[in-house]
């Protein structure tokens, strides 16, 4: 049995017991069975809940959380005041939580389950551990077991017990634990998300449920972290939207951006696509009584003056803020810009990456690149080509059952794949009947390996002045192979 209810354990149930001996003593009970995926989604939602009350939330096992509220406590008040407010809503949305406030986490955790819910005074945390059981120092099992063998039924006698032989019997985990759960030690806790760099926050006494309501608070918060940036000389580059709602649920609203961006009515807007986009998509459920934007990423933006001769700027959208809407409508995936590679192979010279004005164009050439054709086929088409033997160029071609009469061309311009590559790209084609059989087979293999190792690129132009990108894969006279033609591309 994994968990267990109060009438459960009012009838001498425990945990792990097995099924079958839990109904021999109470036929009569009531089994579902565990989901701990299920359970761990739960405690996630959970753990993003408790974001309004501090951004170091981390995860403490299958049922608990821990969160560091240092410098949090005086926006509610005072420990005690968060403490209650938060007990309060967890029962609110059906919750049995017991919660503790300590200097240390280890302290926190032992009178949360088994004290119950207190606020340890500082320096208090060896009288409140004392009378504990030593589960509470977070041990193994077995360890507790050979605790209680010795005598050791108690935190304090633990504490009280010689150090070196406790540690040489038990280990030092045990002595760790102890250290820890005193503030002997300082233990780190790892949040389950990254602190914003900047936060503003507007708690509401009425929940709200209109999308206009949230769009009128983004912009008030906005102007509210434009100060606190400009004291920076930055800008965003990355925004989050956080809105809570009143049963507990969160829904988080990322934001891209491509360049470093201050200005409140600039990201008001973008959050309005945002939020258009989503529609019926966002539910409010009974409302948002908390609405928390924050600045996840921050780039630097001094300060501008506009000479004072100079006339009132074109108030047009630019390219960034184009590409900031489109990307808070459809996503920043849609909006892609070609970036040159470094390599030889037509396929493999441009790679398109998410969109963004200071993206490098690609990596410096000692030489000038050569012509490319305008448009790059997406899959080399095949061609029957008249070409003077062995390697001279093609004197015509049929592409797509028209014939081209070539009058210029241009070649050939070998390409080679990167020598830590096998091949360069191979295009399928038909089997003929000798390589049907298994040694016709090899041999195409091996005449294969050969040609896939370079191409020869003409460019062309036919009689009406339109100019081709042609390449021939494979020698004349190689195992009796005959080459094979592709258009790759087409000029302008």
């Amino acid at each position: 049995m994994a968990a267990l209810d109060r009438r459960a354990e009012g009838l001498n149930l425990r945990r792990g017991m097995g099924l079958a001996d839990a109904r021999a003593m109470h036929p009569g009970i009531d089994v579902v069975e565990a989901d701990p995926e299920a359970d761990h989604r739960l405690l996630e939602a959970l753990a993003d809940w408790c974001d309004r009350y501090t951004p170091l939330v981390a995860l403490d096992g299958a049922d608990g959380l821990f969160l560091d509220i240092s410098g949090c406590c005086h926006l509610f008040g005072g420990e005690q005041a968060l403490l209650e407010d938060m007990l309060r809503r967890f029962r609110e949305q059906g919750f049995d939580a017991h919660a503790a406030i300590a200097a240390t986490a280890g302290a926190a955790w032992a009178v949360a389950r088994f004290h119950g819910s207190a606020t340890v005074p500082g320096g208090m945390e060896a009288e409140w551990l004392a009378p504990l059981p030593p589960a509470a120092l977070r041990l193994e099992p077995d360890t507790c077991a050979a605790l209680a063998g010795v005598g050791l039924r108690t935190v304090g006698a633990v504490k009280a017990a010689p150090r070196a032989p406790l540690a040489r019997r038990f280990g030092k985990a045990l002595i760790l634990r102890l250290d820890q759960a005193l503030g002997h030690i300082e233990e780190a806790l790892s949040p389950r998300l990254a602190v914003p760099e900047l936060s503003a926050e507007r708690r509401l006494a009425e929940p709200i449920m209109a999308i206009e309501d949230v769009e009128r608070i983004v912009l008030v918060l906005a102007q509210s972290l434009r100060t606190s940036l400009e004291r920076r000389d930055a800008g965003a580059l990355a925004l989050q939207l956080l809105l809570f709602r009143v049963d507990g649920a969160v829904a988080r609203l990322p934001l891209g951006l491509s360049s470093p961006t201050r200005a409140p009515e600039r990201i008001a807007r973008l959050f309005h696509e945002r939020l258009d986009a989503l529609g019926q998509g966002l539910d409010a459920g009974f409302g948002f009584d908390l609405v928390r934007l924050s600045v996840l990423t921050a780039g630097t933006l001094p300060p501008g003056q506009a000479d004072l001769g100079e006339q009132a700027a074109d108030t047009g959208e630019t390219l960034s803020e184009f590409v900031d809407r489109v990307g808070a409508r459809l996503g920043r995936a849609v909006m892609r810009r070609s970036v040159a590679v470094a390599s030889h192979v037509p396929e493999r010279a441009v790679a398109f990456l998410p969109f963004a004005p200071d993206m490098p164009a690609g990596p410096a050439e000692a030489t000038p690149a050569p012509e490319r054709p305008l448009r790059l086929l997406r899959q080399p088409e095949p061609v029957d080509v008249m070409a003077e033997v062995p390697d001279g160029p093609p004197l015509n071609f049929r592409w797509r059952r028209a014939r081209y009469r070539i009058v210029n061309a241009e070649g050939p311009e070998r390409i080679e794949p990167e020598w830590w590559r096998e091949s360069l790209p191979v295009v399928a084609r038909q089997e003929n009947e000798e390589e049907r059989t298994y040694e016709g087979r090899r041999k195409a293999a091996a005449a294969e390996k050969l040609t896939q190792r370079s191409r020869d690129y003409f460019t062309v132009e036919d009689a009406e002045g339109r100019r081709y990108w042609l390449y021939r894969q494979g020698l004349y006279g190689l195992s009796g192979q005959v080459p094979r033609w592709f258009l790759h591309g087409l000029f302008a």
